[in-house]
Formats: C-alpha cells, structure tokens, sequence
C-alpha cells in the first residue's frame, strides 16, 4: 500500500509540475519538460500495475520499474556531465535529488518488493 501512495504522489507531482512547464515556458527547457512527463507517464503505469494485482500486472510493473531506475541513472549522469543540456531541473535530474533521492529509491524498493511478492505467489500456489 505504501508503494501504491508513493507512486500516487510521485504521479501528481511529475504530471502537474510538467503540465505547467510544457503549458507557460516549453521553449526554456523542452527536453527537461518532456522528461518529466515521461516520468509522469511511467509513474502513473506502476501505480495501475501495482493497484491491479495479478501476474502479468506484477511483471509489467517490474519492467517499468527497471526502466524506471534506468532513466533515474541514465539522466541523472547526464546532468551531472553535461548540465548545459538541462537549463532546468527534471524529475530525475541529479538522481532526483530535488525530491529527495525518492526516484532512485523508489524503483529499487519496488522490484525488490515485486520479486518478493512473486516468490510469495509460488510458495502459495
């Protein structure tokens, strides 16, 4: 459930936040707004994968959860190596230190949770 509520928050803070941005100044910092849409996008697609339940919600939440941790560390080297491309911060920016590291450890927690559940699953079963 925490993950669930985690995933909601980081949903509506990446999704309005780039709303604004895309909608008042796109021209300032296109990919960073565009970044954190896609952040948005992928938020929102674990947090519907995490609600819905079942194997095959599970496994696509632990494929957007990699490609989730993915773009954290792809674009946060990318900002800390060449800054002039980001005149503004993204979601995943500097590992996401602007919301507390919460997009690097976030993805990690969730595959570590959603591989667990599985192996919970088969014992069961």
């Amino acid at each position: 459930m925490l993950l669930v509520w985690l995933y909601g928050v980081m949903v509506v803070g990446a999704v309005s936040r780039s709303i604004v941005q895309i909608a008042t100044e796109f021209d300032h910092a296109p990919l960073a707004y565009s970044l954190s849409a896609v952040a948005g996008v992928v938020y929102g697609f674990i947090t519907y994968s995490l609600v819905r339940g079942g194997e095959t919600a599970r496994r696509a939440a632990l494929v957007c959860c990699a490609a989730e941790l993915a773009g954290v560390l792809i674009v946060g080297t990318w900002t800390l190596a060449e800054p002039s491309a980001f005149p503004d911060a993204t979601v995943w920016s500097d590992y996401g230190m602007g919301y507390l590291f919460i997009p690097v450890i976030l993805p990690v927690t969730a595959m570590f949770w959603l591989r667990r559940a599985r192996g919970a699953t088969a014992a069961e079963g």
